[in-house]
């Protein structure tokens, strides 16, 4: 049996948070928590959602302790000013930093028993759904807004920590390019690598299936129209990235991803490298090491990134091709395609250890050892 959630309502499009206030006084909310990131609101994006808050006569709170890796203490001290605002839903306004952060807010909240923030890490039984989470993304990537996962960082182990929960998905999420149209081209260019990674990796992962597949399949094509575009913030790019990104979160939420994102979670955690430009560095190389695991799929992958005469090809041909396809829009948008300098050789054993312990290692199609998670990491160093 396999099950499948999405959000209860979704808006898509430019102008779509004009619908923010109306869900808010639909759904009886009285009191919204903001969760945004403090560049956000330094440049005004969060206030393009507030000042319609305002003009609809909803009171809220801004909460904006929240860092590009999400720690614990964030998550505490949001728990904590939640509870002073005598709050009732949160509208998260940002990446997935504001979505994660939020997430784990939201769970705590209405389940006070895992108050310690580790104690969410994996699949936490909780009992109860989160405080309503009104979910706004400023970059097209994560796709926070419609997943059940969430990431936290551990600063003092040094770590970052998957939750994965159902009671913690959005209840609206709303998608509007227009909120993602300050993104520069740098972050762009790396949360729209981080999107085409969870279409890649939900499309090939254990778990994926005929519904999963047609979701990702769509991502896959859409993100590789789109992303050259977006990264020139062009009003087509931002708006395929925007609903490109969406469906693959659609997909790899149900079904999980692999060894890319637990190898990327480690890196951020010791380096804190942006999550999504750890995702695509790693990309075309881990696509290389799963491809002989991964059957017919690499022919669809680079059919539905534009590859021409796939079916000619013979199967290492058309593998070569997919991985290829990838290497070419990494390197299109900016992304360099290697840890040179990055990854230090006394940390290497250690951080092939953590990837391995990551909730998303399971999932990979190929089975791994930590012995070929350091392979990977050294080959591209």
């Amino acid at each position: 049996m396999n099950k499948f959630m999405l959000n209860e309502t979704s808006y898509h499009g430019a102008g779509a948070i004009q619908a923010i206030p109306d869900e808010i006084k639909a759904r009886g909310f009285k009191k919204a928590f903001v969760a945004s990131d403090p560049d956000l609101i330094k440049f005004g994006v969060t206030a393009k959602v507030t000042d319609l808050l305002d003009a609809a006569g909803i009171a809220y709170c801004v909460y904006s302790d929240i860092k590009a890796n999400p720690t614990i203490e964030n998550v505490q001290n949001g728990v904590a000013a939640f509870k002073a605002a005598e709050a009732d839903c949160i509208v998260a306004i940002g990446g997935g930093s504001s979505m994660d952060t939020a997430k784990a807010i939201g769970i705590i909240i209405a389940n006070p028993e895992f108050s310690d923030v580790r104690s969410l890490e994996g699949v936490a039984p909780t009992k109860k759904p989160c405080v309503p989470i009104i979910a706004v993304p400023t970059t097209a990537g994560t796709a926070a807004e419609v997943t059940i996962n969430y990431v936290i960082t551990d600063v003092e182990k040094k770590r970052k920590f998957v939750c994965v929960d159902a009671h913690d998905i959005p209840v609206v999420a709303v998608v509007d390019p227009e909120m993602m149209s300050s993104m520069p081209k740098g972050l762009t260019a790396a949360t729209g690598m981080d999107a085409l990674t969870h279409a890649i990796e939900g499309y090939i992962t254990k778990g994926a299936w005929e519904l999963s597949d047609m979701f990702h399949l769509k991502a896959i094509e859409i993100i590789s129209r789109s992303l050259r575009g977006a990264v020139e913030n062009t009003a087509d790019g931002r708006e395929g990235m925007a609903l490109g990104q969406y469906i693959a979160g659609m997909g790899f939420s149900n079904v999980g991803l692999g060894v890319d994102h637990s190898m990327a979670h480690t890196l951020s955690a010791y380096y804190d490298m942006p999550h999504g430009k750890a995702c695509a560095t790693l990309l075309p190389a881990v696509m290389a090491y799963n491809a002989d695991a991964t059957g017919e799929k690499y022919r669809e992958i680079a059919r539905a990134m534009g590859v021409k005469g796939v079916d000619d090809m013979t199967q290492e041909e058309y593998r070569r091709a997919a991985v290829d396809a990838v290497s070419q829009l990494a390197n299109d948008v900016g992304i360099t395609l290697s840890l040179k300098g990055v990854v230090k050789e006394e940390d290497l054993k250690q951080m092939s250890i953590d990837a391995y312990n990551d909730a998303c290692r399971p999932g990979n199609p190929k089975d791994t050892s930590v012995e070929d998670i350091e392979a990977l990491y050294r080959s591209l160093m």
